[in-house]
């Protein structure tokens, strides 16, 4: 009876399993492949809380065949091997179509995805895989086209009234009270289609009232309790906003141990590393770009190793990355430069190419002059000479406002060594 009351109610039969009626009604394709006893390997893909996980140790009891459990967070190649080896290792009389489900399925690098191909492929086992981010990125190509996708919707609100009412008068702790549920707007918001978070702050809200065995559940009980029970890190909530915010502004702010900090948060979190790395991508350019330009190479050789080494190592790349990061000259040259140049595009609209600048692939372009009077800049000292490159309409404008790193101002130097007094800084 400690279990979560999530877990309680873990449907135990397919009849049982609440919502994705286009995938297991009578006729979806699903249920037929169930009912006829043959399945493919297949991805699940859909939002926490959908019913991944009890969909697939559902489809292995309704077809009665040994499933596998892996979790891709603390897991790798050495647990999916030894997996693969005991069902061969079975022979005559391991089970026939043992289903391997790997939890988070995106968390796994292309070298252990890579180790499910050949028993997938061979039939040894079936795979069933759970995640939450889009498989066309995030599982490689030979393993998904040995998948069938099937795509796992966020429960409707009749889906999620209809679940705590069954918890209402199914479970054992909770029939036991007078629960009456006079408001379940907050309840449902807060959920956010999530079935599992639903029932765990249905449970905490019911526990509010101790002692109590007629209790009421109304939205004004759930927003006063909700906020101070709810977990302090909710990966697709506010909070997910919030740590992501204070880990930029960290890292931009050149404070490596608040970053390193916030960091932590979101890994023990669970947040996704991959977006915590394409994070540090932007940063690069956005926060430090041209006052250390490798700090760019770094952080996308970051988001490359995490996907060859996976999780939890993971964490190590990603803490070194957002320690040079922070520890990094800082400029955004680059990042005002684009802004400044598209506000300008978006008033000026399409301005005519310089006819100099034109590539003339036929004799009638340049028999209109496209490309006369261009410059070929190697074919002179230093490989420069003064020409124009804008539209007559904005000739002398600026884009590039150097910063006061070393960096940005060598580059400052340089324009002005090259074009005089014609670019202001």
């Amino acid at each position: 009876m400690n279990a979560p009351l999530a877990e309680r109610m873990r449907p135990t039969t397919l009849d049982q399993y609440i919502g994705q009626q286009h995938l297991l009604a009578p006729t979806a394709a699903l249920r037929r492949a169930l009912d006829a006893g043959v399945i493919p390997s297949m991805i699940f893909w859909g939002p926490p809380g959908v019913g991944k996980t009890t969909l697939a140790q559902l489809i292995a009891q309704h077809l009665q065949r040994p499933i596998y459990t892996l979790s891709a967070i603390s897991s790798g190649v050495k647990d999916v091997r030894e997996v693969i080896t005991k069902v061969q290792n079975g022979g005559m009389f391991s089970p026939k179509g043992s289903i391997l489900f790997i939890d988070e399925i995106h968390r796994f690098s292309k070298a252990q995805q890579d180790s499910l191909l050949g028993a997938v492929e061979k039939g040894i086992i079936t795979l069933i895989g759970a995640t939450t981010e889009n498989p066309s990125f995030e599982v490689i190509s030979a393993l998904l086209s040995r998948c069938q996708v099937y795509t796992l919707n966020n429960h409707s609100k009749v889906d999620l009234l209809a679940l705590i009412n069954r918890a209402i008068i199914e479970d054992p702790i909770l029939r036991r009270k007078n629960i009456i549920l006079s408001e379940t707007n907050a309840l449902l918001r807060i959920s956010g289609g999530d079935a599992r978070k639903l029932l765990n702050v249905f449970e905490i809200m019911v526990g509010t009232f101790q002692e109590q065995n007629d209790i009421e559940i109304t939205d004004e009980v759930v927003l006063q309790n909700a906020q101070q029970s709810l977990a302090s890190y909710d990966k697709d909530g506010e909070q997910h906003y919030d740590i992501i915010s204070a880990f930029i502004k960290s890292v931009r702010g050149s404070d490596p141990n608040a970053a390193v900090y916030w960091l932590a948060r979101m890994v023990e979190g669970g947040e996704d590393p991959k977006f915590i790395a394409r994070r540090l991508i932007i940063l690069a350019a956005e926060d430090i770009g041209l006052a250390n330009p490798n700090a760019l190479l770094l952080a996308n050789a970051c988001f490359q190793a995490i996907e060859n080494v996976g999780w939890p190592e993971s964490r190590i790349i990603l803490s070194e990355c957002t320690l040079y990061l922070a520890s990094s000259p800082k400029g955004n040259a680059a990042y005002m430069a684009i802004n400044k140049a598209q506000q300008l595009v978006q008033q000026t609209g399409n301005l005519s190419v310089p006819l100099p600048l034109r590539n003339a692939p036929s004799a009638l372009m340049k028999e209109l002059g496209y490309g006369v009077g261009y410059h070929y800049s190697h074919d002179h000292p230093g490989n420069f000479i003064n020409q124009e490159f804008l539209p007559s309409a904005i000739i002398g404008t600026n884009f590039i406002a150097p910063g006061s790193s070393q960096k940005e101002q060598e580059l400052a130097d340089q324009i002005k060594k090259w074009w005089q007094d014609k670019y202001k800084f």
